[in-house]
């Protein structure tokens, strides 16, 4: 099962840092890893790895990461509403963009995206640029994605009540053909 796995998600690392705990015996060294995977279809996961070893240190995040995969509502190449969330002093925002805008974003936010396989996408990252709260706020944003239609469901209303842009319905059509 892990060789479909390995197969099935790609992995980039985000960041890589040397850590120095100075002693009397002079400085030891530790380094940490910021691993995110994804399978470009609507999973994704990130993970930290710490070890001596730099090696070590990427297995070990990626480990992490496939136990923290998440699956995001998308609504054809995009996303289906804006959202907003927070990772200590990092917050991040996402709102969807019409079909051809591509992915409108930082380095960290963009790597997640990606590999999450959201296409089309307008971010802004506020605060804190520190890489590790940034891809953690970007995770907690795609975990507050909700299918519109299940949200009328939950409120006792139809899809029809719903008051959605054209833009919805428009890129909804787009991932189908597309996908």
């Amino acid at each position: 099962m892990s060789i479909n796995q390995d197969k099935e998600f790609i992995e980039k690392i985000i960041h890589i840092r040397r850590v120095a705990k100075v002693t009397k015996g002079g400085k030891n060294f530790h380094f940490t890893a910021l691993v995110v995977i994804g399978n470009m279809k609507g999973k994704v996961g990130s993970g930290l790895g710490k070890s001596n070893e730099v090696p070590d240190a990427i297995r070990k995040a990626i480990e992490k990461a496939k136990k923290n995969i998440i699956e995001i509502n998308m609504n054809g190449r995009t996303i289906t509403h804006e959202v907003y969330a927070k990772s200590l002093s990092s917050q991040v925002m996402i709102r969807p963009a019409g079909s051809g805008t591509g992915v409108i974003a930082g380095a960290a936010v963009r790597s997640v995206l990606e590999l999450a396989g959201i296409k089309d996408v307008l971010t802004k990252s506020i605060g804190s640029r520190n890489p590790i709260n940034v891809v953690n706020a970007t995770i907690e944003c795609l975990k507050f994605l909700s299918e519109p239609i299940k949200t009328a469901e939950k409120r006792g209303k139809e899809s029809s009540d719903l008051d959605l842009p054209k833009q919805y319905y428009k890129n909804k059509a787009e991932g189908e053909i597309n996908a």
